[in-house]
């Protein structure tokens, strides 16, 4: 391994816990501290410090060594991540927080659109772009409603990314396989402060820019010829398919899918009586198998892709089956939260 490839594996993601430590210990996580409410499954106050320090070791070292399109893309990841700060600080309007998720997905499309370009004709170029800006303010969104146990927004982050590496480093898009990997390490770091049970929380200054650079990423990967369309959505399947589901389910209830619930199928699960340690680690061995099995077919035919596309809509199907058959329903009152508190 050369000095280049050691520096990106390891400097995000010393430099984000020991800027997470130092965090901890400062006024900062007292003004960050995510208090307990009726839609938390935790019962402290934990400093929501854990994003900033993920972003600075990633944003910082992969920087270093990315320029072009690329480089614009961490700029973006760069401002969403002082526009989730500010509302961890002070909880900014829906409308200011999606505008700023739609611009950022917009931005990183339009670096990228060369690249787009190749990959359909060119009447197709401007709905190709349009469905990757919605591809990426989802991812971003989506990575936020996921990270709400210990541990597990953590974990996904580093083995989504670093499958994202491996797969880009593969297919000869370097500068994508340096921020994957950056981001990968950078999310190591956090983990180790954010593992059950976790001492910090990641924030949306950390879940937002993460979700973000989850769906340029992939959009960048598939720009480069690194790897198809679908290689991205099942690498990250287990939060795409969770939150996707619910806020399905919650619109067909007409509920409000921006307010605060506790009806996601890992939440349904640390509600049930699940430790955040169990659901983390066996969602670890769900994101390893997405990661392992989207590797291992990136590169074959047409046939055995769409087998393992298909395999896995069928588990995804009898796991959701089996969380609604054997936990109680997502009841939700007037005010958005589960019926059922925490035990």
């Amino acid at each position: 391994m050369s000095a280049q490839w050691l520096a990106i594996a390891l400097l995000p993601g010393l430099l984000a816990w020991a800027a997470i430590a130092g965090l901890r210990r400062s006024p900062w996580a007292a003004r960050l501290g995510d208090e307990p409410n009726e839609r938390s499954l935790h019962a402290k106050v934990r400093p929501r410090v854990g994003g900033l320090g993920v972003m600075l070791g990633a944003l910082a070292v992969s920087g270093w060594f990315t320029q072009g399109s690329l480089g614009v893309v961490l700029l973006a990841a760069a401002g969403l991540t002082f526009v989730s700060a500010l509302d961890d600080l002070r909880s900014l309007p829906v409308s200011v927080r999606l505008g700023a998720h739609f611009a950022a997905g917009a931005v990183a499309v339009y670096a990228l659109e060369a690249g787009l370009a190749i990959h359909g004709a060119a009447a197709w170029t401007w709905a190709l772009a349009a469905l990757s800006v919605l591809a990426i303010a989802w991812m971003t969104n989506l990575f936020n409603f996921m990270d709400g146990s210990d541990g597990l927004a953590g974990g996904m982050a580093v083995i989504g990314f670093s499958a994202y590496g491996a797969a880009a480093l593969a297919g000869d898009a370097v500068s994508v396989a340096v921020v994957s990997f950056a981001t990968a390490s950078a999310s190591l770091g956090f983990l180790l402060h954010n593992f059950a049970p976790a001492r910090v929380f990641m924030g949306d200054a950390g879940s937002i820019p993460l979700g973000f650079l989850a769906g340029a990423l992939g959009v960048a990967g598939f720009a480069a010829g690194a790897w198809p369309p679908w290689f991205p959505a099942l690498v990250f399947s287990p939060f795409i398919v969770d939150a996707t589901f619910t806020v399905v389910r919650r619109l067909r209830r007409r509920e409000p899918v921006w307010r605060a619930h506790r009806s996601h199928y890992y939440q349904r699960l640390i509600l049930a009586g699940w430790t955040h340690r169990r659901l983390a680690l066996w969602a670890y061995v769900l994101m390893l198998a997405a990661a392992a099995s989207a590797l291992a077919g990136r590169a074959q035919g047409p046939m055995l892709q769409c087998g393992i596309i298909s395999a896995w809509a069928a588990a995804y199907g009898l796991m959701l089956v089996a969380i609604e058959r054997r936990l109680p329903p997502a009841g939700i009152d007037d005010r958005g939260s589960l019926e059922r508190s925490v035990g």
